[in-house]
Parts: structure tokens; C-alpha cells; sequence
């Protein structure tokens, strides 16, 4: 074994399976991006569009072996990369403004999300795995929560993939159902802000749905899902403890790697908090231009995932985990309506 390592840190070839896997994942992150803007797609996101043709491309044409390290580099590298600047995202100062009113309530959401699906995939004996992330997807904030817990679980990267293509597609479907049943609904306009906040998954899904309510709405919105965006870090930490305690016994899996990637995104949260813009002034145009690298580093990292999907094992393992899913966001959105 360490005469086969020797020679692959020693393969001449090694550069060229890093540069042409990392561009291409980047590709496929492009004809995503290219197939968002088709009419339908578009309410999709780039991400979930991604996500697909990788899918598909694996299904035709195989997985790439001869840019296999590349694409892991992406897969992995670059998607702790992403995890770190998504910290921009998070305003620490207003969600701490709004008080432990809203995190008590967020950490509810979460709470129930992941316990609710955990349950259902008991009832329907689903994968555990896939279950897990989606409950966490939907409890939390989406793709992002589902891959920075992905690793700590030790998720395999068809799991993590899969998760991500469910909570993609099923968040912009109720997002969608939000902004239609909206002029139906009894809410005002910050009732409605909320309740998209706290129910839905994407914070790309709450700003979906929360455009209608107006600027008031939307601002609320963004608020109440940035609180469940907060609680990702010490949700991380507790699942460490959790995996820690479930391996103990267990010599070869006791050790489970640190995340340090979350102690960036801690890093960048506070800064994009209280010093940029504040003592450092940044420009909105280099914070947009942040928050676009942001996400095609994300698409192209879930690109490299989603090339390790094989749809066979996606129709036995999928469709139950999505089945729990759907049930507790559809039960989450009717809870949350009556407690605003």
C-alpha cells in the first residue's frame, strides 16, 4: 500500500486529473447556470440544475476516471471553500438584535425537522443517511447545512448528492406554492415574512417566496431564516459529540476529523458582521461579487457529488428518504403558519 501511495504522489499525470477535474466540474457548473435561465428551470436554481446534467452525464457516459483527483478536489476542497464564505451570508449583529426569542424559535424548527424525519424514515424504513441530511437540510438552511454535516456523519458522496438534488427540488416547489398561495393567505405582510423564514429551506427559497410580501416581508424573511442559518455551527459541534460517543467503542472510527472549515465560516460571519462595511468599508458590488463566487464554487463542488450519483441505487434509496422529507416540510409549513 504505501509503495502504490509513493507512486501516485510521484504520477506525472497528477496535475493535469487536478486541473482538467476541477474545470470540469467548473463546466458543468456553467451549463447549470445556462439551463437556469430556461423558462421553468429558472425557479430551480443553477445548483439543482447542475446537479442534474452531472447525474445524467454519469448515467450516459460513465464517471471520469482520468480526472477522478480533480474532481474529488472540488468535491471536497473547494466545497470547505464555499462552506467558509457562506459565513458572509450571516449577519450575527441582527440576528442577535432580534434577540433569544428567535433562536429559541429557529432551534424548534430544527429540532422538529430532523426529529420528524427521523421518525418517518423509521415508518417507511428509509436510509438513514439520506434521511438524516434532509432533515437537517430542511430544518436548517439547505445544501449548505446538508454538506457541512455531510463529513462529520461521514456521508458518502452519492448520499450528500442525492440529499442535495431532493432538498433543491422540493424547496423550490414549495417556495413556488408559497408565492402562489400568498394572495390567498390571511397573513400580512410580515406574518407572511416570517412564516416563509422560518418553514422553508433555501435562503435562495425564502427570498423566492418572500419577494412577493414586498421589501418589509423579504427583510423579515431573510431574518427569520438567518437565525436557523446561526445554529448550523453549534448543531455541527453536536453532532461531533454525538459521533464521538456512537464510536467510542469502535478503535477505527473513533477519530472523526475536525471541521475546520466551520471555524472560517465563525471567522467570515464575524467579520462580515462587524468589520466590513463598518471599520473596513467594502462596496456592495465586492460583496455581491463574493456571494456569485460563493455560489459557483458550491454548484461546482455539488457537481463533483453529483457525479458519484448512479440512478439505480437513487430509485431504492431515494424515494423514501424524499417521501419523509416531503411529509415533515408540509407538516413544518402548516405548524409554523398557526404559531405567526
Amino acid at each position: 500500500m504505501t509503495t502504490t501511495n509513493t507512486k501516485t504522489k510521484k504520477d506525472p499525470s497528477l496535475p493535469v486529473a487536478w486541473i482538467g477535474g476541477v474545470t470540469f466540474t467548473f463546466l458543468i457548473a456553467f451549463l447549470g447556470y445556462l439551463l437556469a435561465m430556461v423558462p421553468g428551470f429558472n425557479h430551480v436554481g443553477q445548483l439543482a440544475c447542475a446537479i442534474i446534467i452531472a447525474v445524467f452525464y454519469r448515467q450516459i457516459f460513465g464517471y471520469p476516471e482520468s480526472i477522478r483527483y480533480g474532481i474529488t478536489f472540488s468535491s471536497k476542497r473547494i466545497l470547505r471553500v464555499a462552506i467558509i464564505l457562506y459565513g458572509l451570508k450571516l449577519n450575527i449583529a441582527t440576528v442577535l438584535s432580534e434577540g433569544l426569542g428567535l433562536l429559541l424559535r429557529d432551534a424548534g424548527v430544527i429540532i422538529f425537522a430532523i426529529l420528524a424525519t427521523m421518525w418517518l424514515a423509521k415508518v417507511f424504513k428509509a436510509d438513514k443517511t439520506i434521511s438524516l441530511l434532509l432533515g437537517i437540510g430542511t430544518g436548517v438552511c439547505g445544501a449548505a447545512a446538508i454538506a457541512a454535516v455531510a463529513p462529520i456523519i461521514k456521508s458518502k458522496d452519492e448520499e450528500t448528492a442525492i440529499s442535495v438534488g431532493i432538498i433543491a427540488l422540493i424547496g423550490t416547489i414549495f417556495a413556488i406554492g408559497y408565492t402562489i398561495l400568498r394572495p390567498f393567505l390571511p397573513l400580512d405582510t410580515i406574518s407572511y415574512g416570517i412564516w416563509s423564514g422560518t418553514s422553508l429551506h433555501e435562503v435562495a427559497h425564502v427570498a423566492l417566496a418572500g419577494a412577493p410580501a414586498g421589501e418589509d416581508g423579504l427583510a423579515i424573511a431573510l431574518l427569520a431564516k438567518l437565525g436557523r442559518v446561526f445554529l448550523l455551527v453549534p448543531l455541527c459541534f453536536i453532532f461531533i459529540y454525538i459521533m464521538k460517543r456512537k464510536n467510542k467503542e469502535d478503535e477505527a472510527n473513533t477519530h472523526i476529523e475536525f471541521p475546520w472549515f466551520l471555524i472560517g465560516f465563525i471567522i467570515l460571519s464575524i467579520l462580515g458582521s462587524f468589520v466590513f462595511g463598518h471599520s473596513i468599508p467594502v462596496s456592495e458590488v465586492v460583496m455581491d461579487g463574493v456571494f456569485t463566487l460563493t455560489t459557483w464554487l458550491l454548484t461546482a463542488a455539488m457537481v463533483g457529488l453529483g457525479l458519484n450519483v448512479n440512478l439505480k441505487d437513487l430509485r431504492t434509496k431515494a424515494l423514501r428518504p424524499l417521501a419523509a422529507m416531503t411529509i415533515t416540510s408540509i407538516a413544518l409549513s402548516i405548524l409554523v403558519y398557526f404559531i405567526v
